[in-house]
């Protein structure tokens, strides 16, 4: 191992306080590094910044004729990886030693910290990285190779590998009303070290299963509560020993109420958040609780990280949201809360990576189809609507829940029976569904069979709940604006062919066509997905089987990761100068001349904050389905393709939908009619409601810890301190630092441009989930 001289006679290093020196000197790997073998492949996920000791380092990679060529040569002292700290992007190069050599590796969770707090680091990566970031925006080989990188990357979203810096342990914890499961993982293996499930918890035939690296075991607990579960578990995971290894605790909680919809690290507070919604979901948060607080008695040197079943549901706009009833109902938290979440966000990130495709570039229907049921519409990378309601018992029709129901024969039945609200919620949640209807049995397996023995009532239910399910993919469908993947997952979506293909029956008019043959006889061939879907099928339909329990330690450790970066942003009082956008139009060359005239220039009116843009003397009229909106003005310079972003208030105005979308991500949004002195445009796509978002240079995302595409919470100064959150970092080098929101979000928050906005926090990561 080097000491800390010859680090800081590196000229990346030459100005690091010795403390900094300390860290990389404690934390990072120094490793010898054999001529002609790789360090870096193509393709790959960058986790290290790499600094050359000693030799000489070759970037290279296969040209469109399979021939190796070489890009670059390092020399001692040079740098590489430093890109994927910035941009989270897969290397777009293979990086291997062309002589022997020596290189020092800094993880970035380490590097952040220190580069947050050295300028001279800093500002020596940002010049750098600014180099790179404008090559490639004018390569535009480079940006079909970055494309073939992120298809190339195994696992772009952390499902399969999720380790800790220090190697510690991850312990995963699902506590039902009755039951304790668990799972124990190292982060780094797809498959768990220790998986196990103690049931019947609390009564007299308590029983405990596991199984810990192949060997298998089972044992009867005699009585006790969540205490003697955790014993038993203790025993599984192999003894105390065990414990000590355990650095994260991730546990599925039901629901955190309105201000816990992101993984959070389980305090005092977080843990009074969640009993006081505990009249939401009765049966399953008492039981959270117990885990919560029995994990923190044996193992207090951990974290325990709350991954909340509801979290991903979070993104539902308002009117999707909201019931049908008086409003002072919906501020009391009567809405579509949703449930499921954390199997919809794993099986629609797991379809993206097997497709090959960015989850943010796709609409999807995923289908939790089990003793519980749940849709999900997945709007590129967003849940905007989902089947279950503010209960567990909406929706679909269930194993023993009833699914969607006209209150007033809920009314009606209570009145006529003379029915406690006890006694009709036991009748909704256990009595009814599949069981209630068949009068056979909850499970789909023993109705299938039932069915093909002629029983009337078990056909009925097949019936009902196919026709369900079908129901709810039209229709999302329909709030989509059509889709490019369907999934299907769950013990029912998993394991029955005759129920997918009842689903999918009479769908070819939507674009899902069904491969019969592939559906009865799914390939997957040690693959985490198979497509049944026919080859002329414009939707891709696909078997995910879910993980829950993966997705909650791969939460987990993000959020402690996460945590890391907040500590970075708390640490600055950097000011953000705040932009509010009014409406405007970007324009291309082409709707330019069509709408002003041929050989029209846009003609310069004002400056705008951000270098190179300006407002223009050009304005445009607006006209949708069902009104105008006169005099927008036109934004320039002129761009590959015209864009409108307008308010939610000039929504109602058009009479148009516009998705919140993140600007040039205007595949499947709706267009308008632009009208202009010389001549109209109609658009087919284009219109959105821009995302909260930040634009900066590189060298401010570094020391305030933040890369592009990171999405962050911001607090603005004022008489009223607000927290605006799913704000997304830009980053590019001729951006000046300031946060954007539109017009219709400043007056409601009591806003206004120039104000000043501090960073708050780190909700999501690239690569980490979106």
């Amino acid at each position: 191992m080097p000491n800390d001289n010859e680090l800081k006679n590196l000229p990346v290093f030459k100005k690091l306080s010795d403390a900094s020196l300390a860290t990389i000197l404690s934390q990072a790997r120094f490793e010898h590094i054999p001529e002609g073998e790789a360090i870096i492949r193509f393709g790959e996920a960058g986790h290290f910044f790499g600094v050359i000791l000693d030799g000489r380092i070759e970037i290279s990679r296969a040209n469109a004729d399979g021939v190796r060529e070489r890009l670059n040569v390092l020399e001692k002292g040079e740098f590489f990886g430093e890109m994927s700290l910035m941009t989270g992007e897969p290397t777009t190069a293979d990086v291997s030693a062309l002589t022997d050599a020596r290189v020092v590796m800094v993880p970035h969770e380490v590097l952040t910290p220190i580069v947050s707090t050295e300028p001279f680091l800093a500002a020596t990566l940002a010049a750098t990285i600014s180099r790179r970031l404008v090559a490639r925006d004018l390569d535009v080989r480079e940006k079909e190779r970055l494309i073939e990188a992120q298809k190339a990357q195994v696992d772009p979203y952390g499902l399969a590998s999720f380790p800790l810096p220090s190697g510690g342990l991850i312990l995963t914890v699902n506590c039902g009303s009755s039951s304790l499961k668990y799972r124990l993982f190292d982060g780094r293996s797809e498959l768990p070290l220790v998986k196990g499930l103690v049931d019947r918890i609390g009564l007299s035939d308590t029983t405990h299963v596991f199984d810990r690296a192949g060997v298998k075991g089972r044992e009867t607990i005699e009585g006790g509560g969540f205490a003697a579960a955790f014993a038993a578990m203790v025993n599984g995971l192999g003894g105390r020993d065990t414990l000590e290894k355990i650095e994260v605790v991730g546990h599925r909680v039901v629901y955190g109420g309105r201000d816990h919809s992101n993984a959070v690290e389980v305090t005092d507070e977080v843990l009074g958040a969640i009993r006081a919604v505990e009249k939401t979901a009765p049966l399953h948060i008492p039981a959270n609780v117990a885990g919560i607080e029995e994990a923190r008695r044996l193992i207090p040197r951990a974290a325990n990280i709350a991954v909340f079943d509801t979290g991903f549901h979070a993104t539902i706009p308002k009117f999707a949201r909201i019931y049908g009833i008086p409003y002072r109902f919906f501020e009391e938290g009567i809405y579509k809360i949703g449930y499921h979440g954390t199997s919809h966000k794993f099986v629609s990130l797991q379809a993206a990576q097997f497709l090959k495709r960015r989850s943010p570039e796709l609409k999807m229907i995923t289908c939790h189809l089990g003793n519980g049921c749940s849709l999900a519409a997945i709007d590129h990378g967003r849940c905007v609507d989902t089947s279950l309601g503010m209960s567990t018992i909406a929706g679909l029709t269930m194993g023993t829940r009833c699914g969607d129901f006209d209150p007033g024969a809920l009314l009606h039945i209570m009145k006529e029976h003379s029915l406690t609200p006890a006694e009709m919620e036991k009748v909704l949640m256990k009595e009814s569904g599949l069981l209630g209807i068949s009068g056979i049995s909850s499970d789909m397996r023993e109705i299938l069979e039932a069915a093909g023995q002629g029983n009337d009532r078990a056909l009925t239910a097949l019936q009902l709940f196919c026709y369900n399910v079908k129901k709810y993919i039209g229709s999302f469908w329909a709030a989509l604006g059509g889709i490019d993947v369907l999934v299907f997952t769950g013990g029912i979506g998993e394991n029955a062919a005759e129920v997918r293909a009842r689903v999918c029956q009479g769908l070819s008019g939507i674009g899902i066509v069904l491969d019969e043959a592939a559906n009865r006889d799914p390939a997957y061939r040690g693959s985490p997905a198979a497509t049944i879907s026919a080859d002329n099928s414009p939707v891709k339909i696909l078997i995910v089987p879910t993980d829950e329990e993966r997705m909650i330690a791969r939460e987990s450790v993000n959020t402690v990761s996460r945590a890391r970066v907040t500590r970075v942003i708390k640490s600055h009082d950097k000011l953000i100068p705040v932009g509010v956008s009014a409406h405007h139009v970007h324009l291309s060359k082409e709707h330019v001349a069509a709408l002003f005239g041929p050989g029209h220039g846009l003609t310069f009116h004002t400056p705008l904050y951000q270098t190179g843009q300006f407002s223009c003397k050009e304005q445009v009229d607006l006209v949708g389905p069902k009104g105008r909106v006169d005099r927008v003005r036109v934004l320039g310079p002129a761009r590959n393709e015209t864009q409108v972003e307008i308010s939610r208030t000039e929504e109602f105005k058009l009479g148009i939908d516009a998705p919140i979308r993140q600007s040039g991500d205007l595949e499947g949004t709706p267009g308008l009619t632009l009208i202009g002195p010389a001549g109209q445009v109609t658009l087919s796509k284009g219109v959105i409601c821009a995302q909260r978002h930040i634009h900066i240079g590189p060298q401010d995302a570094l020391e305030l810890g933040v890369r592009d595409r990171d999405v962050v919470m911001i607090q603005v100064e004022g008489e009223r301190s607000l927290i605006f959150g799913d704000v997304v970092v830009r980053v590019n080098p001729d951006f000046n630092l300031e946060f954007h929101i539109d017009t219709d979000e400043a007056n409601a928050a009591e806003v206004s441009s120039g104000m000043k906005a501090r960073l708050h926090s780190i909700q999501s990561r690239r690569g980490a989930g979106r």
